[in-house]
This record gives structure tokens, sequence and C-alpha cells, in this order.
């Protein structure tokens, strides 16, 4: 069928028009970007090429194949911005109209001369007149347009002799009167469109964005090369989902600081686009905002319900275990458990507050989260009234960073935000299932030194068989879980002093000696420092029906076994010297019988080889657990007998 694109489209965009809506076709489309996914497009009004860009969120019209080379499309909405010297059609929403088609006309490169002033010149030969630029005929008859007889009736007269007219240019676009400024310099004063977070992009010389404030970070003080400077940054979350982090420094903190509030709507323009620094920016967004001394940042006084207060993309406890150092990433989970707030030395000097608390989901695994700063005294403390209460609440948490110390773990930092009992579909599933019986679950620990893969954790084996099968022996580490009795701790060196500074999110915890001065000195981090830090050092022996063997549990895993921490043993045993208060601790935990989480792995002792046994994590032998265990086991074995 024909297909008539729109006279002089390029042209138009080129001159200011926003309007139109014109059909073009796509000439060419190539796939550009190495953070992100975009593609530039050639566009043809069948006289003119202009290339353009297309807005990300359009992606999905060219991985489906909606959109081709060879189509035809409208173009909805529009811009056309300088980048370079050189200007570009930047393309935020368009519809296809033909899928494919043959390419229409015999299209040249658009440039800039083609959108300037053009008068008539008399053709003397035929007595029409034609249109001229720069003195350059740009169209001679109406073969120029390429229309063929047959599929162009409509340029037929009822003789069937064709007719032929002269091409057309559209003059230039010119904004509307109300917009100009009467000064010898003409500017555009129009107030810039809204559009979608999505498709910001340098491209684009005016834009403005309406967006709900989801975070907002501290003021930071900071001391380079430059000089002293502040910085403070904050995230946005607009209608469409999109989401962008705008940061603002020194004389422009001044400004703005005080006014964004989390929660509430700003309409935001005339801000500068930046790539985003992924060492500092988890959001799913390769630009971000630098605001300036000429940015716009206005509160919308009504609430606008279309924007959502904030977004998550959850991901399952179990995924952590595969999922990268130092990622930022979104999970939410029933808190089952609350460690008391314990104040840590960093290596500045500066003191912070710490405090681990555990999640389990749905997957069948548990992670450590560890709050840091005011995360501990303000959604910490009543996370842990509500656990004492024998309440488990729904925590989610956005923006938490991934460890692989000591096993896999989550960590706040400064843009993190705690949900408790947050009002989602999420949250309400994971409340269901808890329930439901979710509660009394045993999930699999991903922190605390578990292996990647998470296979063999699981894994049951006698003492007796650490020893036949040569587990620990081989390049890698053997995750095994052995049920067994304690028989015997050595209390002579339970515990080591350790250096209580931060290297980062991690403790020091090398170990720490008196200097001369009665000061503790850590050779590691060359500080010296008032009080140290106490932690487990355990030598304990276990027992099962096969064997006995010697093991190793620090800190965490000692303080699961005694009920109490390093510090306030050694308070106990040489501070206080109550002897028979220690004794009756160590008493307690021996011939108890609890389900160790082993890291066998064979290390070389001087010249000696030997295998290390490490306990990872110990927990009490829960009998009712236990039993569904080993049925399930009897079912098994008797399923594979009745194969056989």
């Amino acid at each position: 069928m024909p297909v008539n694109l729109t006279a002089n489209a390029i042209s138009a965009i080129n001159g200011g028009d926003v309007n139109t809506k014109p059909l073009v076709q796509v000439v060419d489309i190539k796939l550009i970007g190495s953070t992100q996914e975009r593609y530039r497009l050639l566009l043809s009004d069948s006289l003119l090429t202009q290339h353009a860009m297309l807005a990300t969120q359009l992606n999905d019209r060219v991985k489906s194949g909606r959109v081709r080379k060879g189509s035809v499309v409208q173009l909805i909405e529009y811009i056309c911005s300088t980048v370079q010297d050189r200007k570009i059609i930047v393309v935020l929403n368009m519809e296809t109209i033909v899928p494919e088609c043959e390419i229409i006309g015999n299209p040249n490169m658009f440039n800039e001369s083609d959108t300037m002033p053009q008068k008539s010149v008399p053709d003397r030969s035929s007595g029409s007149t034609q249109l001229t630029n720069n003195n350059n005929f740009v169209a001679q008859n109406s073969t120029r347009a390429n229309f063929s007889k047959g599929n162009n009736s409509s340029f037929q007269n009822q003789s069937n002799n064709v007719q032929n007219y002269p091409t057309m240019v559209q003059p230039p676009y010119q904004p509307p009167p109300n917009y100009k400024n009467h000064g010898a310099i003409m500017k555009n004063e129009a107030p810039a469109r809204i559009i979608p977070i999505a498709a910001l992009n340098p491209y684009q010389g005016r834009w403005a964005i309406k967006a709900r404030v989801t975070a907002k970070g501290d003021l930071r003080r900071y001391n380079n090369a430059r000089g002293d400077g502040k910085v403070f940054s904050f995230d946005l979350l607009d209608s469409d989902g999109g989401e962008i982090r705008v940061t603002c420094f020194n004389a422009v903190v001044d400004r703005f600081f005080d006014i964004i509030e989390v929660g509430k709507v700003y309409m935001i323009s005339k801000g500068g686009l930046k790539p985003a620094q992924k060492n500092f920016n988890h959001l799913k967004n390769e630009w971000e905002i630098f605001l300036e001394a000429t940015s716009i940042v206005d509160l919308c006084l009504d609430e606008d319900a279309s924007i959502p207060r904030q977004q998550f993309s959850f991901r399952p406890i179990s995924e952590i275990e595969h999922t990268e150092n130092n990622s930022i990433l979104d999970i939410i989970g029933i808190v089952v458990s609350v460690n008391p707030c314990v104040s840590i030395l960093r290596k500045n000097g500066m003191e912070t507050q710490r405090r681990i608390l555990n999640l389990k989901d749905q997957s069948g695994r548990s992670v450590e989260l560890t709050l840091w700063g005011d995360f501990c005294n303000r959604e910490g403390q009543q996370l842990q009234e509500m656990v004492e209460t024998g309440f488990f609440p729904v925590l989610a948490v956005k923006a938490g960073k991934v460890s692989d110390f000591s096993g896999k773990s989550i960590g706040t930092i400064s843009s993190t935000q705690l949900f408790i009992n947050p009002d989602s579909p999420e949250a309400l599933a994971l409340r269901d299932w808890f329930d439901r019986g979710g509660k009394d679950v045993t999930s699999q620990s991903i922190s605390r030194d578990v292996m990647p893969g998470g296979s063999n954790n699981e894994l049951r084996k006698t003492v007796a068989q650490i020893k036949d099968e040569g587990l620990g022996r081989s390049d890698k580490p053997d995750w095994v879980t052995v049920k067994a009795t304690i028989s015997f701790i050595k209390t002579d060196t339970f515990c080591y002093t350790a250096c209580p500074l931060m290297i980062g999110d991690r403790q020091c915890n090398k170990k720490v000696t008196k200097s001369g001065n009665s000061r503790w000195l850590c050779d590691r981090c060359n500080q010296e420092f008032e009080e140290c830090s106490y932690r487990y050092l355990l030598q304990v022996q276990i027992q099962d029906h096969t064997g006995l063997t010697w093991v190793t549990a620090f800190q965490e895993s000692g303080e699961e076994i005694l009920g109490c921490s390093a510090k306030d043993l050694f308070v106990i045993k040489y501070e206080e010297q109550d002897d028979d208060r220690f004794a009756e601790i160590i008493r307690n935990c021996l011939f108890t019988e609890f389900l160790f989480r082993l890291k066998i792995k064979e290390e070389i002792y001087g010249d000696e080889q030997r295998v290390k046994i490490t306990v990872v994590k110990a927990d009490k032998v829960d009998y009712s657990v236990e039993s569904r265990f080993l049925l399930d086991l009897i079912s098994k074995v008797a399923l594979n007998n009745g194969r056989k």
C-alpha cells in the first residue's frame, strides 16, 4: 500500500518543531553504549535523514522486532538537541505504523544549510516557480519525490497524465511569540516539558522531571588537592518507576540540603547530567544529576499518588550466596534474632555502634545483617524489643551491601533504608508463610564461612568419616555438619586480646600487646588505644558414637557454645576471680549435644601438614527438628532399597 511520509519532517524537527508528530522511516539501527544498551536510529522523511537516539524505555521495541530497519513510525514525543556541534533527535515515545517497508525515496543526510531561509526563483523554461536554498535548487520536479505511477494514483489526473508538482520545503519552526525574548538574543523561555527519568540523557538541552525523594544521604565533608568541600546526594523515583541520584556540592548544598525531605515530591530542572559513579551509586541508571547554581527545585504541594513512595527489587537470601562482594541489593526477611549493640572503635579513632541480627525467608536460607551507626539505636533497638516479646517482624532492606568476610552477609551503608513490617505484597506473603509454619522450618545460614554454592552445607558426616574419607585434603575446604557432644574445653587460653579498630566495614581483630605506656598496640594498624577487644579462641573436643576430634571455635561460634561473650568470661576469670562461676559456665556446656557446621582444610604449620577443623556455627540440637530429619532419612533409605 502507498506510504506517505511527512514532508520535510527532518527540517521541521531541526528547526524546533515538537508538535507535528510526523511519520518517518527507520533507515538504519545501531546498538551503542557500554554501560547501558542504547539504540541509535537513522530516520528519514524520504528527502533527508537524521540520526536519532532512542530513549532506553523504548529498547524493547527494537528487541521485540516491532521497530526494525524499514519500519515506518510516528514520533509522538521528541526533541532535537545539539551535541558537540551536531544536531541529534531524541525519541521519547513513538508508535509503529508499518512494521516493514522498502526504503522510500533516495534521502540525503541532513546538514545545517537545509533549514536556512528559502526564496522563490522563477523557472524561465517552464514558467513555474522553484524554491532555492543558498542558490542551489532543492527540487527540480515531482520525480525528485520518487513517486511511482502505480503507487500514487492520487497524483494522476482523469486523463492519467501525471502533473508535475514542485516539492515544497516547510519553513523552519518558530517558537510561539509569547515565548520570545524581544532583546538582541532570541531565547525560548517556554516551561520545560516534564519527561520520564528513564528518558534523561545529556543530549537534551531543556528538561524537567517530577519525582519523589526516596532516600537522602548525610552531609559529608571532604578535603582534597582542590581544598575543603561538602557534598550530599538524594535519590529520586518517578511515576514510571525510573530512579536517578542527584548530587550537590559546596554552595549548591547550602541551597538545597534543608529543603529536600524524604517522601516529598519535587519538580527539578536545569541540572547537569554526567555518567553515574557505580562505585557509589547502586541505582539502575547510567546517568546522575548534578545540581548547579541555576538549577531549580520546587516542592509540589499536592500529593501525587501516581508516584510510589519506594521501589524495591528484592532478592531471595539464597541468591546472595552467589552474589559478588560489595554488590548493593534489596532483601526482605523475618527477623529471628537480634544481638546486643556493641561499641566499635574505627581506625580513625572515632567510635561507632554495631548490631548484628539474623533474617530468614522462604528460600531456606538465613543471613546476618550488620547494622552500623544510628541504625543500631533506632531500628535496631525497636527490632530487639519486638523479638524479646516473642514477635518476629518482617524487615525490608533497601540498598544493603554484600560482604564475603567469614561467609556472605549484608551490611548497612549511608544510603541504606530499613522498613519494619512494610505494607507490600512481598511482606504479606512472607508473614503468611512464617505464621503457617515457616517459623519451624530450619534455615541454613549463608554467613560465617558458608561454602559458596551451599550444596555441601547440609552434608552429614560422623567424626570417624572426617579422617576415613580424607576430608580437607583437597585444594578447597570441605564443609560438613556433624552431630556431636562436647566432652572437653581447654580453659587456660580460651580467648585473646584483639584490635578493636575498623578497617572499612570490618574489625581488624589482629592480636594486640601492651606497649610501654600501658596502652594496647596493634602492629597492623600501627595505633595505640586504651581498651582492646576480647575474642574467643576455644579448643574444644567433640565426640559421637564413632570417635572424637579437636575443633577450634572463634568469636561467634564460641558465644553460641558458651552463651556469653569472651570479654564477660575474661572478667569473671581474671578480674573478678570468680572460679566457681567460671567453672559452672564451662560445666554447663559439657556433654551437651550440638549440630556443628565445620570447615575442614589442611594447613601447613612449620614443616608439618595438619588438618584444621573450624566451627563456623554451633546450634544446640532441636530434637523435634532432628526427629523429622531422621524420619525423612529413613524414608529415603527405604525408598532406595525398594527400588533395588
